[in-house]
């Protein structure tokens, strides 16, 4: 299955409480490249979107406690969070669909969804979110330059030495500058589900960067631990010397 499509995996949230729908929609996922995260209750997802990165949010509507459409409007009120919301439900009128649009979702599904047209819509908007990046080859932030192609990272012209993990631990923070990543995140987009690496690793790996690219304010740029969540690599403020 995964073979048919060309993406990006995406790390998704998905929100359902139907076992045998949740699930068969998971699987279909998975198979397809993305790594899924599956929740029951609607506070159960609000609490993880507080210390994890998510780059699409799956709802069904009808769920225990908050309904799929509260944690849209919680999401898109209170946390004020941008992620792809996607509703994947029973609820199939137009006034629903229209409702759910209106407070922000990005796009309606309706239980039980078509395989193929699923893997579609998230395909789409994985290449909106991943394309840009992809057709990168070089990252510039001075005194840095990465080599995507390469594999090499030069700071004032001089090339630093990197493990594999490190450099794509590197390249992940600088794409996503200026944003906090969770370290659930960095885990699965640098070493996959199936890996045996803790974050405990991701802390190592961290460190590790951060010493060998010398980050720090003194430069421009710092690397940030964001207490009980992950890293934020910043900009702070001054031009480097």
């Amino acid at each position: 299955m995964s073979s048919a499509y060309n993406h990006s995996p995406m790390r998704i949230a998905f929100l359902d409480d139907e076992f045998d729908q949740a699930e068969r929609i998971t699987s279909l996922l998975r198979e397809a490249g993305h790594h899924v995260h599956l929740f029951g209750r609607g506070n159960e997802l609000l609490k993880s979107l507080l210390n994890e990165t998510y780059e699409l949010v799956l709802l069904d509507w009808e769920v225990p406690d908050l309904s799929g459409y509260e944690v849209l409007q919680t999401i898109r009120g209170r946390m004020n969070l941008q992620v792809p919301v996607l509703f994947v439900t029973h609820r199939d009128s137009e006034a629903d669909v229209v409702r759910a649009l209106n407070a922000g979702a990005d796009d309606f599904l309706i239980k039980p969804p078509r395989e193929r047209e699923l893997l579609a819509r998230v395909e789409a908007m994985s290449r909106r979110l991943h394309q840009p990046a992809a057709q990168v080859d070089t990252i510039k932030v001075a005194p840095f330059h990465i080599d995507l192609q390469r594999r090499q990272i030069e700071r004032d012209g001089r090339s630093l030495e990197l493990t594999r993990r490190e450099f794509d631990v590197a390249a992940l923070l600088f794409k996503s500058i200026g944003t906090v990543l969770s370290r659930g995140f960095i885990l699965e987009r640098v070493w996959g589900r199936g890996d045996a690496a803790t974050t405990r690793t991701v802390d190592m790996h961290v460190s590790r960067v951060r010493k060998v690219l010398g980050l720090s304010a003194a430069i421009g740029l710092r690397l940030i631990a964001v207490y009980g969540y992950g890293y934020r690599l910043e900009r702070t403020g001054g031009d480097p010397p």
